[in-house]
């Protein structure tokens, strides 16, 4: 039976949970899900899969009779499948909001010793500077997350750290001249 774009797609998270878990390096990942992507039927996609332990076949979304499907109660919706998309927005949101906390922690620093050495805390400077810039960071978080840059991101990364394992497999395979 053909397999859908939504089939394809659960078989890439699996495969990704897989690679997250160590139970595949970056090169089998690479190419099964390469060939998850070009798959057409559900068998295709099944042998992907066999040798990963909890990870059901691709075929479970196959299309109920149409009887069945009216007098039958919703089947329990399948547990999620982990995925790094919680490490990956982390690590997007540190990408964007880094900078400005380590300016601000060197600014409120300086701050803090000068109004010290006066003995009187008040005219906090920092916020002149930490202000505007703060806005602007706020506004590029809100984009992000909207337009769905933590997870374009966490997908650049991914296929710059396979490209550079396939580099370094092909150094090791040169033989030395």
């Amino acid at each position: 039976m053909r397999a859908a774009d939504a089939d394809r797609e659960a078989t890439a998270e699996q495969l990704r949970a897989a690679l997250n878990e160590g139970r595949l390096d970056l090169h089998e990942y690479d190419e099964r899900l390469r060939r998850a992507y070009g798959s057409k039927t559900y068998g295709e996609l099944d042998e992907l899969l066999t040798d990963l332990p909890g990870v059901g076949p691709a075929g479970g979304s196959l299309p109920a009779p149409r009887a069945a499907a009216e007098s039958a109660v919703a089947p329990p919706a399948p547990a999620p499948v982990p995925v790094a998309g919680d490490a990956a927005r982390s690590a997007w949101l540190l990408g964007i909001w880094g900078p400005w906390l380590k300016v601000a922690l060197i600014l409120t620093a300086i701050w803090f010793v000068s109004e010290l050495g006066s003995g009187e805390f008040d005219d906090y400077w920092p916020l002149w500077v930490l202000g505007p810039w703060g806005a602007v960071v706020v506004y590029q978080t809100v984009q992000g997350v909207a337009t769905g840059a933590p997870a374009r991101e966490a997908e650049r990364r991914r296929r710059r750290r396979v490209e550079r394992e396939a580099r370094r497999r092909a150094k090791r395979e040169l033989p030395d001249a």
